[in-house]
């Protein structure tokens, strides 16, 4: 993956593969509010992650999931960091019974929620660019 500066606060990830993910500050923080924050793509990458699961695992059921949402709700503490996420499956009242434990279980799964929960190793270097 390769970051660029692309103007004012307009941070872009190249992603192999060809995707691109385009970020800016809100106003307040010096940007232009073009795109989302940094910070805003990796709080909806939780809810996204364990929605794909949840898709995923309808699909494998043949179960519709249009009238599936997921509300997601962060708590803040006094550093400004998330200190509670809770993830709310808002599910459709024919969903069956038998399959509701098993989509709060699949949250277990998301490789995000892993990530945050056993945090990698951070290595920051500097070198030259040619």
């Amino acid at each position: 993956m390769e970051i660029t500066f692309d103007g004012g606060k307009v941070i872009t990830a190249h992603m192999d593969g060809g995707h691109i993910i385009r970020t800016d500050q809100p106003i307040y923080g010096g940007g232009e509010d073009t795109a989302p924050s940094p910070f805003d793509l990796f709080l909806a990458s939780i809810g996204t992650c364990v929605g794909i699961f949840v898709k995923s695992f309808c699909d494998q059921r043949k179960l519709d999931s249009s009238g599936i949402k997921i509300i997601q709700n962060i708590e803040y503490g006094s550093s400004g960091l998330p200190e509670e996420i809770t993830l709310d499956m808002k599910l459709p009242s024919d969903f069956p019974e038998r399959y509701k434990a098993a989509v709060i279980n699949l949250a277990e799964l998301c490789k995000v929620k892993k990530s945050i929960v056993s945090p990698p190793v951070f290595k920051v270097i500097t070198s030259e660019n040619i």
